[in-house]
């Protein structure tokens, strides 16, 4: 078994995954504004947000598997059920899963990807109705 403590990534490590989800958010909604004025620049930007949300997935998926591997490792929805007294290390990890959703900018990122979408089709209705 692990005996390692799960402890939150550093705050740098957060918010680059941060900016390159909004990148590659920005990037698959530029591809619109692309084909009609830089068709050869779609291909390019398309690899930069396939990437991107690649690397930024991976990212997602591994502090998801780690947050719910902890909750299993220590039997925190058990013990909670059962409402036995947590010790001091259930406490810790109890922190840590709290801590590690509070500083999450994942809120802010859907976010901004809504929007991003929303002005995506604003704007190719526009280019494809108006222009």
């Amino acid at each position: 078994m692990n005996n390692k403590k799960p402890h939150t990534v550093s705050p740098i490590v957060i918010y680059w995954f941060f900016a390159l989800g909004i990148i590659s958010a920005f990037a698959f909604r530029a591809i619109i504004i692309l084909q009609r004025f830089e068709p050869a620049w779609v291909r390019p930007v398309w690899y930069v947000g396939v990437l991107g949300f690649t690397a930024f997935f991976m990212y997602r998926f591994y502090i998801s598997e780690k947050r719910k591997k902890t909750i299993a490792r220590f039997q925190l929805i058990e013990k909670l059920k059962a409402n036995v007294c947590l010790t001091e290390e259930d406490r810790d990890i109890i922190v840590y899963l709290l801590s590690s959703l509070k500083k999450s900018p994942e809120n802010i990122n859907y976010f901004i990807i809504f929007l991003l979408s929303i002005l995506a089709i604003v704007l190719d209705l526009f280019l494809t109705f108006v222009m």
